[in-house]
């Protein structure tokens, strides 16, 4: 058997990012029980794995788990947000718009009581 000095180099040893399986737990908590804090570890934690995963290269994966908690985070913060501003203007413009309605038509409604109306 002939000496060979160029051995073959092992494939490198890969392992899932932890911060990325975080972000995927907490996005879908944040979407379902959890909606403000898991949101925000979602995205947290979304970013960290991302970062995480371009600083070690190859050897660190989960990078698809990375982004689904993160847009799961994001989609779950704006729809707290926009819900937030829906119940807000709902209670202003909610309780304001129909006695804004009606007062203008009280007088006529008074009027016509007066002169004989239902």
């Amino acid at each position: 058997m002939a000496y060979n000095p160029y051995q073959p180099v092992p494939p490198p040893i890969t392992r899932s990012s932890t911060m990325a399986l975080v972000s995927l737990i907490a996005g879908i908590a944040g979407v379902t029980i959890l909606p403000i804090l898991g949101s925000f570890i979602a995205v947290i934690t979304g970013h960290m794995a991302k970062s995480e995963i371009n600083r070690y290269g190859g050897t660190v994966t989960g990078g698809g788990m990375a982004t689904i908690g993160l847009i799961l985070g994001y989609v779950a913060l704006a729809l707290g947000v926009c819900s937030c501003l829906a119940a807000i203007l709902l209670s202003i413009f909610g309780v304001a718009l129909p006695f804004g309605l009606t007062l203008p038509f009280i007088p006529a409604l008074c009027s016509g009581l007066n002169n004989g109306g239902y």
